[in-house]
Parts: C-alpha cells; structure tokens; sequence
C-alpha cells in the first residue's frame, strides 16, 4: 500500500514538521509514505471573486499534476462526507480489499477548493467542521491515517 499526501503550502513550523516526521516513521510499518508539498498562490487579503477562482484553479493545477494514475483520491473538503476513526479505517480497508495499493489524499490551499478537485475525487471527506490550519490538518489526517491502519491491524492504539 502506499499512501501520498498532497497539500498546498509548505511547513515552515518546526514542531508540525516534527509530528509529520513522526507520523511518517510510524505508518512505515504499513505502507510507503510520500509527502508532496507545492507552492501555494500568492493571495491578497482582499481578492475579487474571480481572482480568488483563479488562484484555487492555478493551486489545483499543480496538485492534479501530481496524482497518480490509478490512484485512489481521498480529498479534504469541509463539503465531503465526516466519518468516525473507524468508519475511516473500513473505507481505507475496503480500498485495498477492492485491489487499490495507492490511495492520495488531497489537501487543497487556504482559500479552498477548485471544482476540479471536486471532479476527480473518489471520495470527499470532511475531517472536521471546525477550522484548522491547513498545516496543522496535514498532522491530523497522518495521525488518523496511522490509526486506521492500527484499527485494521488489530493493534492496541485506537481505544
């Protein structure tokens, strides 16, 4: 199985880069682990609707030229579907049951999502309705992963 996680903008806080680190070692026991990280849009604080359109658009079209053919797209959406710890577990389960050995999971940049995201999601999940730094949603979405696999593994962890 191999996990990639896509996000736009770059960790610059050490203790978040730490923890990713830290993530990263722990599902090595359960799948390769690929980090990509592309270069967010410089975005004024005050951006008519079609220059905030064209910003999530130019950010989308990066991280579209980084997902794998074939694999499985997991995105991060505050519109998708909110799941418990388990629930998330039995969807990465039943994704390598039905023969996916590549799930990518999409985290879009801060103004949000273009519909071309959208269009190519397999799935939409939304890890909460509260908001996050989209840094600090990278550490939550590899700790949740982590548990899912330690869920599906029958491992003391998930409680």
């Amino acid at each position: 199985m191999k996990i990639t996680i896509a996000a736009v903008g770059k960790l610059k806080e050490k203790y978040l880069k730490e923890a990713i680190s830290e993530y990263s070692k722990r599902l090595s026991r359960f799948s390769e682990v690929e980090i990509i990280e592309v270069d967010d849009e410089y975005a004024p604080d005050t951006l008519s609707e079609a220059q905030e359109s064209q910003v999530k658009k130019k950010e989308a079209d990066k991280l579209l030229k980084r997902v794998k053919q074939g694999s499985y797209v997991i995105l991060l959406d505050l519109a998708g579907e909110q799941t418990t710890s388990s629930g998330l577990s039995g969807k990465i389960e039943n994704i390598m049951l039905s023969g996916n050995s590549h799930i990518t999971f999409i985290i879009g940049g801060s103004l949000g999502l273009d519909q071309s995201l959208i269009n190519i999601a397999d799935y939409r999940l939304c890890l909460s309705k509260m908001t996050f730094p989209h840094q600090l949603a990278r550490v939550i979405l590899m700790e949740q992963v982590y548990r899912a696999f330690k869920i599906i593994k029958n491992e003391t962890y998930h409680k």
